[in-house]
């Protein structure tokens, strides 16, 4: 149901999408580029990630009553989030990889059948077309997919969503990075026979970079150092655990070192709920002296939060302060600490330019190359270019 709702609403993000992009028109192709795909991506990520951020955000609710709704195991939202990552990882990516192969193969199909040979036959010639392979190459790929200037942003847009699943979520499914990378190898492959054989040649468009990519890539940089904070500190029981460890456990309390130190976690997390306290809304509910056990942190009496609840809140916050400065500071320095562009490739790139600055200045000034003018023939040349160069405009030199 979730992978459906996905499909339906990518559909309409990019309809919306695609006529706002229409009604603005920015001045440049750079500008209308960018906009397009700021639009696109945040739509996407949006409907992608409501379903995982609606576990752990909205999931760890826990009513003190019977009568709220708890969407999550008892045993916490990591479990949730964890199967909901790989249904996504898995299920998602595989079948996207099938459409992505399919649909293009089916639409050259239907080119080619729309394409009769008699029609084939009176645009070339039955005789010409069977002389020059050439001719006949080009007829073949004209009966290939058509491509635009937008053929590459699905691919990008591809590749950047799923390396937000990867990273923003890594702590609740840390296998996502090795599904990534199976699902890149095989879909190298695909894409390969789909741009050769499926698609047409695509026109090259010189770039400096991969644009307004890079920026987006950053981000999500950022949010997952943030995602994984959250996860770790928040949905996960990691933080109670540690606080029952070295406060509330047997370890602490009664010095019992032979023993493990979170025994007794399960039963100290759960609190008590008198069934007498329940708002009866119907006939048949009787009053009883008996209780139940819910998630929480909460007292038996006047259903308030325990000091447990927080040393445990103070915990997660103090715990995902440092750890958010602690990766960003890890991550800034990394980016520091290694250039952009390594220093061999710009000794080559300024080798490049130099051998092309002595190519153009051996036909314009050849004399002042070095290995150049210590020719007999080309040091004669010299007085010439000089008279030719003090010569005022219009005027030739005399002879």
């Amino acid at each position: 149901m979730v992978l459906i709702g996905i499909a339906h609403a990518l559909v309409i993000y990019r309809a919306m999408a695609v006529a706002v992009f229409t009604q603005k028109k920015p001045r440049t192709f750079s500008q209308q580029e960018n906009s397009f795909t700021v639009k696109i991506f945040l739509f996407q990520f949006f409907t992608h990630f409501s379903s995982l951020i609606y576990i752990p955000g909205f999931g760890m609710a826990v009513p003190y009553s019977p009568q709220g709704v708890r969407t999550c195991h008892p045993s916490g939202c990591i479990t949730d989030l964890f199967i909901q990552m790989a249904v996504i990882m898995v299920l998602k990516q595989t079948i996207s990889n099938i459409m992505e192969y399919l649909i293009p193969l089916i639409s050259h199909q239907l080119r080619k059948k729309k394409k009769h040979p008699q029609r084939r036959s009176l645009m070339l010639g039955e005789e010409e077309e069977a002389e020059d392979p050439c001719k006949r190459q080009w007829l073949n790929n004209y009966e290939l997919n058509e491509v635009n200037v937008f053929s590459l942003f699905n691919e990008y847009l591809e590749m950047v969503i799923q390396y937000s699943f990867t990273t923003i979520f890594a702590a609740a499914f840390p296998l996502a990075p090795l599904l990534a990378l199976v699902n890149n190898v095989i879909e190298i492959h695909m894409d390969a026979i789909k741009m050769m054989r499926l698609r047409r040649r695509m026109v090259p468009r010189k770039a400096k970079d991969i644009g307004i990519w890079l920026q987006v890539l950053e981000a999500i940089g950022i949010l997952a150092v943030i995602g994984n904070g959250l996860v770790i500190a928040i949905t996960s029981d990691f933080i109670p655990v540690q606080v029952y460890k070295y406060m509330y456990s047997p370890c602490t309390r009664e010095n019992h070192t032979s023993m493990d130190c979170s025994t007794g976690y399960i039963n100290n997390s759960l609190s008590v709920f008198h069934i007498q306290d329940f708002e009866m809304e119907g006939p048949g509910l009787a009053l009883t002296e008996l209780c139940c056990r819910y998630r929480d942190y909460r007292n038996a009496d006047d259903y308030t939060y325990t000091v447990q609840f927080w040393h445990i809140f103070a915990a997660r916050l103090a715990f995902l302060i440092l750890f958010e400065h602690v990766a960003l500071c890890v991550k800034l320095i990394a980016a520091w600490y290694i250039p952009d562009v390594p220093q061999r490739v710009k000794n080559k790139i300024l080798t490049e330019k130099h051998n092309n600055l002595r190519d153009e200045l051996r036909w314009v000034m050849p004399w002042k190359v070095p290995g150049v003018a210590r020719f007999q023939d080309l040091s004669a040349l010299e007085p010439f270019f000089l008279q030719k160069k003090k010569s005022p405009k219009g005027k030739t030199g005399s002879t």
